[in-house]
C-alpha cells in the first residue's frame, strides 16, 4: 500500500513492531496492509496528515525495483564470496 505525507512538514509514522516510517513533505512510501490497520496510522489518516492508496500501480514499480536490487545484490555476493575465498587461502 502506498502512503503519502499530505503535510508541509516531515512525519515519523509509527508502525507495528516499534518501527517508524519517516516521510518528508509530499513524499510517498510503502507500508503493509497490516500496518495500515495500526491505530496510530488510522489516526493520522483521519486527521488528514497522510493518505493511503491501494497497490494499484505500485506492483509494477516494486517489481522493477526488486529486479534491480537482486541484480546488484547478486554481484555484491560474488565479490564478497571471492574476497572471502582469498582470505581463507592466505591463512
Amino acid at each position: 500500500m502506498d502512503i503519502t505525507n499530505q503535510t508541509k512538514r516531515p512525519l515519523a509514522i509509527p508502525l507495528p513492531g516499534g518501527k517508524k516510517l519517516r516521510l518528508g513533505p509530499g513524499k510517498m512510501g510503502q507500508i503493509s496492509p497490516k500496518a495500515a490497520e495500526f491505530p496510530a496510522v488510522k489516526k493520522l489518516v483521519e486527521a488528514g496528515d497522510i493518505s493511503i492508496v491501494a497497490d494499484g500501480r505500485s506492483d509494477s514499480s516494486s517489481s522493477s525495483g526488486g529486479s534491480g536490487g537482486s541484480g546488484s545484490s547478486g554481484s555484491s555476493q560474488r565479490q564478497g564470496g571471492g574476497h572471502g575465498m582469498r582470505q581463507t587461502g592466505d591463512r
